[in-house]
């Protein structure tokens, strides 16, 4: 079961958070977490959070918009007490390297967003006796409507666990897991938001074919898809029970299903999601 949402967490007041890597998904995390309405522990905020960015623009653009302070290069970092490490898998490894060479460094908790990297092969990578924690997050954490998965590694201790999951409940939901199950879950809520706005894109083209404006399409999309996942997550029905709910006997909605099986829509999502897991995988091992 995924966690309750909660704001609340045991971080010390003043605690330095550092994010290598300003990408979309470092951005959800630190938004989300410069956004939290009481803090983290209602002691951290937006001034506690430096970003690691080379790119001028990019940084400057997140110290404008959320508040931290951004610097080019992780040696101009003095303190790091947690350490999100949201760079790309293909370059982790180099990145890791640096760091491992900066004392302020050293005693920090890492917390890895790296599709497919195993915990074995960070730890491996980065300071003598570092504390690693492993989340697999995903983008809807900008808005506190996230989900992420966390497991462990070697060198973390439960507390860390406990920690790293309780910052990430702060933004949506959060759930422990084992590593062996990083990459399914990776390939579907990590992945998820995309296949469901791909899923809106579709639909829309469909609504517009048939002479419903545009705009009107997706906001009807977009308020359905929302409304739907609020009523199984409010009521606890299964997604069978709701799709059986919807669908008359003799109905359109049963004609219009019958139509996606056939097409092969069940097959599609199966393929997609292997295919994810599959290049998880391969990301891994740093393949390009």
């Amino acid at each position: 079961m995924m966690n309750k949402k909660t704001n609340r967490s045991s971080l010390p007041a003043g605690s330095a958070l550092v994010f290598v890597g300003g990408g979309k998904m470092g951005e959800a995390i630190l938004g989300g977490w410069a956004a939290c309405e009481q803090g983290l522990a209602s002691s951290i905020g937006a001034q506690d959070m430096t970003v690691v960015e080379p790119d001028a623009s990019r940084g400057s653009y997140l110290e404008e918009r959320y508040g931290v302070r951004h610097v080019a290069d992780a040696g101009c970092v003095t303190r790091a007490d947690l350490v999100v490490l949201a760079v790309k898998p293909q370059v982790m490894l180099g990145v890791l390297a640096g760091l491992a060479e900066l004392p302020a460094f050293a005693h920090a908790l890492f917390v890895s967003i790296a599709a497919g990297m195993s915990t074995d092969s960070l730890v491996e990578a980065l300071p003598n006796g570092s504390r690693l924690v492993r989340v697999m997050p995903n983008l809807p954490l900008l808005v506190g409507a996230g989900a992420t998965t966390v497991c462990s590694s070697a060198t973390s201790t439960d507390d860390d666990l406990e920690l790293v999951c309780g910052l990430f409940a702060c933004l949506g939901q959060a759930a422990c897991i084992e590593e062996g199950l990083m990459d399914a879950a990776s390939a579907l809520s990590g992945s998820g938001p995309a296949y469901v706005a791909a899923m809106i894109e579709c639909l829309a083209e469909t609504g517009q074919k048939l002479g419903l404006p545009q705009g009107l399409t997706q906001e009807l999309l977009v308020q359905t898809v929302y409304g739907s996942a609020c009523l199984l997550k409010q009521t606890g029905q299964s997604p069978g029970e709701l799709r059986a709910a919807v669908s008359s006997p003799g109905g359109s909605t049963l004609a219009a299903l019958a139509a996606m099986e056939k097409a092969g829509i069940g097959q599609a999502y199966e393929q997609g999601v292997v295919a994810a897991v599959q290049r998880a995988k391969e990301l891994g091992t740093c393949k390009a």
